[in-house]
């Protein structure tokens, strides 16, 4: 097996010092003392770690590149990209070359080194994430980009204590939509299916939209289900729920891939959608259009374009506000 590729943060431990100084250091910043830069050299040369001649010109934005770092989801096919981050990538690309940048599009294993590859190796001015698997355990790494001073932006929740800047839906205000209008329709017992933690801090805004809608009508969810973003775990949660033998009369899925697999669980159980149970997704994807699935819609092409703008704001050395932006629910036959 190959050995790991020496990082700055190697760098930064065997000369004692932080990283963003083996940074300074490397890239002949002025602010370092001689000594200092003498031992990051040396430190650098024992590891035998390659500098890349075209950092300055990257750090200083000549590259007019971004980094869009898709991360692995389970999926159904060889992607392994959640289907909704690729229905942006069409708007993203737009959006670049509006501002006249190009758009470096790389896959990622969660596993992998990616918050320490692109701070050494230059590749882009800045990055935008779109994924980044279980909050919690990505937080250490984000913390990391900061620390970098790497500029970077992510697509999630605004949540309190969050590292860095963020663009996002109300995910609340979506839950609370959904949720209105299954009260509207006349169902009482209503059921959420989707891992809401904060891991997941998307899933958990748009349940707790969900409890607030539900609140006002006097009611609260009768069960509530962990499911990630696949149609499998649709499937099992809605499993799950008739094991319990819930006479729910409506369903809230944290997305459409989730809502779609519990239909097909609901279908093959002899219930129908919307007469037995009115089903609503999240993101309003490319299937919920085809199978009439009523879904909360995300405006991609604002997303992307406020995703590029706001990691611009940050490549001008301001600091922009993380943004939240509106949604609205799309009716079709199954709600």
């Amino acid at each position: 097996m190959a050995s790991r590729r020496p990082t700055s943060f190697d760098i930064a431990a065997a000369a004692g010092v932080s990283q963003p100084t083996v940074s300074r250091a490397l890239s002949g910043n002025k602010a370092v003392s001689e000594e200092t830069r003498r031992r990051v050299v040396a430190a650098a040369e024992k590891l035998n770690y390659k500098v890349d001649r075209n950092a300055s010109n990257l750090r200083s934005g000549a590259s007019r590149t971004i980094a869009l770092l898709f991360f692995e989801d389970p999926t159904r096919d060889e992607s392994g990209i959640n289907p909704f981050y690729l229905s942006m990538l069409g708007a993203l690309t737009r959006a670049a070359a509006s501002a006249d940048y190009d758009l470096l599009i790389s896959f990622q294993q969660l596993s992998a080194d990616w918050h320490t590859d692109y701070e050494d190796s230059r590749k882009a001015d800045g990055i935008i994430l779109l994924g980044y698997g279980n909050y919690l355990q990505a937080r250490p790494r984000l913390e990391q980009l900061i620390e970098q001073g790497t500029h970077f932006v992510r697509w999630g929740a605004t949540v309190e204590g969050q590292v860095g800047t963020t663009v996002g839906s109300d995910n609340r205000d979506g839950g609370r939509q959904a949720g209105r209008h299954l009260v509207k329709r006349g169902c009482r017992r209503i059921a959420f299916l989707g891992t809401a933690d904060a891991g997941a801090p998307e899933f958990l805004e748009r349940y707790e939209g969900l409890k607030d809608a539900l609140g006002e009508a006097g009611l609260e969810p009768v069960g509530h289900y962990d499911a990630i973003p696949t149609e499998e775990s649709g499937r099992a949660a809605l499993a799950a729920l008739m094991h319990d033998d819930l006479d729910v009369d409506g369903i809230f899925a944290a997305s459409d891939l989730i809502a779609i697999g519990a239909r097909q669980e609901l279908t093959d159980r002899g219930r129908a959608v919307p007469n037995d149970v009115a089903l609503i997704g999240f993101d309003d994807s490319n299937a919920a259009h085809h199978t009439g699935l009523t879904s909360v819609n995300q405006d991609t092409r604002r997303a992307a374009e406020m995703l590029i703008d706001t990691l611009l704001t940050k490549l001008e050395d301001r600091a922009p506000e993380s943004v939240v932006l509106p949604v609205e629910l799309v009716v079709r036959d199954s709600a």
